[in-house]
């Protein structure tokens, strides 16, 4: 009996700790990601060192704001706020608008650090970025 408790102890300690490597090694893989999203930004919109430092804390907060309604978006168990539950549990359109408002709100806090036409620049250069990784990795 002793040894059936042992053994079943080791198998849960043992998923236990693969579950926590793949966590970590996903999270170094989005952080790598991240960190050259960031760079391509940088580049692309040719941000200069004290820009960088006013626009990507202001990036941060857009990056968890859209990523908030993108999560909501793909749970699709509720809808977003402001719409009635009963009637639209993942209307698409809705959170297509809270995402487009949220561009909105962010373009002019950007146009505030970079100006207005950076500003605007920045969601074709994240589209870009995109679009690239993606191609990297059908390849």
């Amino acid at each position: 009996m002793w040894s059936m408790k042992y053994a079943l102890t080791t198998i849960c300690a043992l998923v236990f700790s693969l579950t926590v490597a793949f966590g970590q090694a996903n999270q170094k893989k989005f952080s790598a990601i991240e960190n050259e999203k960031i760079a391509y930004i940088t580049k692309e919109m040719n941000l200069t060192p004290a820009e960088a430092q006013k626009f990507f804390p202001i990036y941060n907060q857009y990056n968890t704001e859209m990523w908030d309604i993108k999560s909501e978006r793909r749970r699709g168990s509720t809808a977003p706020a402001g719409v009635n539950s009963l009637t639209a549990r993942r209307d698409v359109i809705s959170y297509d608008a809270q995402e487009v408002e949220l561009k909105k709100q962010y373009r002019k806090k950007f146009a505030d650090v970079v100006g207005q036409s950076r500003a605007s620049q920045f969601f074709e250069v994240e589209q870009s970025f995109t679009e690239l990784l993606i191609k990297r990795i059908q390849k």
